[in-house]
């Protein structure tokens, strides 16, 4: 039983260390000359793939951008970023473990999340909504009830209807996609009436179907929530030179022209644009760097 024991102990000793060197990420990134980006590959304008090992979008450029002053504070030459593609269920535990040191989707802050994981400032300020096809007469949670509604496995989406006032007595049967692509899939195939999501993440969806005036977002805000980009907790030095690097875009204006090339102007693959402006809530993030989860937000 003892030698039990003292086995599991080690294990447990040898795991705590790994971690602690996982969480000084400048000094792993210096030593090995390379870093991992956690991406998405098909959350709307923020982390998408263009196929073959390449990706786009607002975050992952940001990323870069961020990567690359880390490479110049630390004198590296040559700094070989890995991409590491995520979803909702596994993005938290790949950040934990160290397989990825800089997650650049679309996470939520949460206070929840927050005790697993750290949190950049916030870069986008999202609008949960509702995305329907254009002819199915719905424009409203109310007219949900006896619907299946579509959202991705690992997300709050669903959880943030059922909770709006205006889903009391509206009852809705589920369905989950493996990630936003299939999300969308469910909706336009038509085994799903809607598809409850971030709002620029169903604009970006809907931006690269086929036939994007088939659908349209409707209906109420269901929530405001602040989107960052997420690092390993504990490592202050790392996540102090991510957000020096980001507070500098913001005070510059790049972050703004960042923006406006994502979700303004046309993107590839179809060169078709998102059309989604900078909301005010966005604005304000930027013009007041911070780190607030999601439940600040919802005291407003």
């Amino acid at each position: 039983m003892k030698k039990t024991m003292l086995v599991q102990a080690l294990a447990f000793a040898a795991a705590s260390l790994a971690f602690a060197a996982h969480a000084d990420t400048l000094k792993k990134i210096k030593d090995s000359g390379s870093v991992t980006m956690g991406v998405r590959e098909s959350s709307g304008a923020l982390s998408y793939t263009l196929g073959d090992g390449k990706y786009a979008g607002f975050h992952y450029e940001i990323c870069t951008r961020v990567l690359a002053d880390i490479q110049k504070s630390l004198g590296l030459a040559k700094l070989d970023v890995k991409y590491q593609p995520v979803t909702s269920q596994n993005r938290i535990p790949l950040v934990q473990n160290g397989t990825v040191d800089i997650e650049c989707g679309s996470t939520t802050n949460s206070a929840a999340r927050q005790k697993d994981v750290s949190f950049a400032v916030t870069t986008y300020v999202e609008e949960v909504r509702i995305a329907v096809k254009a002819n199915s007469g719905i424009t409203s949670i109310a007219q949900l009830k006896d619907k299946t509604v579509a959202t991705t496995t690992g997300t709050t989406s669903v959880q943030l209807l059922r909770k709006h006032e205006r889903a009391n007595g509206v009852d809705f049967k589920e369905v989950f996609g493996k990630d936003h692509a299939d999300s969308f899939l469910l909706m336009e195939t038509g085994r799903a009436d809607a598809f409850v999501m971030d709002a620029q993440i169903l604009a970006g969806n809907i931006a690269k179907s086929k036939n994007p005036a088939d659908f349209k977002i409707v209906g109420e805000v269901l929530s405001v929530e602040p989107i960052a980009i997420m690092l390993r907790k504990d490592d202050p030095a790392f996540k102090k030179a991510v957000d020096a690097s980001i507070v500098a875009m913001m005070k510059s204006g790049e972050i703004a022209k960042l923006y406006d090339k994502w979700f303004v102007q046309p993107i590839p693959p179809a060169n078709t644009p998102v059309g989604l402006p900078a909301s005010e809530a966005t604005k304000a993030a930027w013009a007041n760097p911070n780190d607030k989860p999601v439940e600040d937000y919802l005291k407003k």
